[in-house]
């Protein structure tokens, strides 16, 4: 007969191998794809080096370690931003001799146009759903991407 801490593992495992299956579904979903919404007009990548770039200007090094991506491949990423006039480089306020990257003002309304969108598609997916499922949701949500960026070592800055 299995002992209690056994069958509390073995629920524990059966629980992580359900949730695990959820959060692929959820990134599968990807409720801002343009299947869903042809009026975005910022790619994913866009969107989120953008919405990072708005809470502070960051040099290329530190925008590539905030999303663990090489240096090269956020390169060209902000390359297509820039061309696009959604990003500009600015100089260091401190005088250092790295560039700063920020959205600009262009880039910010996009941002916020799109964000608008996505917020509207969140909601109609929560609409049904009770008040108290909801906060239930984003504070445990939040508390699972506190748990990765502790065991990351790297906490990311929220508005």
């Amino acid at each position: 007969m299995p002992s209690r801490s056994q069958d509390s593992a073995t629920s524990l495992a059966r629980t992580v191998e359900l949730l695990e299956q959820e959060l692929t579904l959820l990134a599968r979903h990807q409720l801002s794809s343009a299947a869903h919404t042809p009026d975005l007009v910022l790619d994913r990548s866009g969107y989120q080096l953008l919405s990072r770039l708005e809470l502070e200007p960051l040099t290329l090094k530190q925008l590539a370690e905030a999303f663990r991506l090489d240096v090269s491949t956020v390169n060209r990423q902000v390359a297509t931003l820039r061309r696009k006039g959604l990003a500009e480089r600015i100089d260091s306020p401190d005088g250092g001799v790295a560039r700063l990257l920020r959205p600009t003002p262009r880039g910010v309304a996009l941002l916020h146009q799109d964000r608008a969108m996505r917020h509207s598609q969140v909601g109609r997916v929560l609409e049904t759903w009770d008040d108290d499922d909801v906060a239930a949701l984003r504070e445990l949500l939040a508390k699972f991407n506190t748990s990765i960026e502790d065991l990351e070592g790297q906490r990311w800055p929220r508005p």
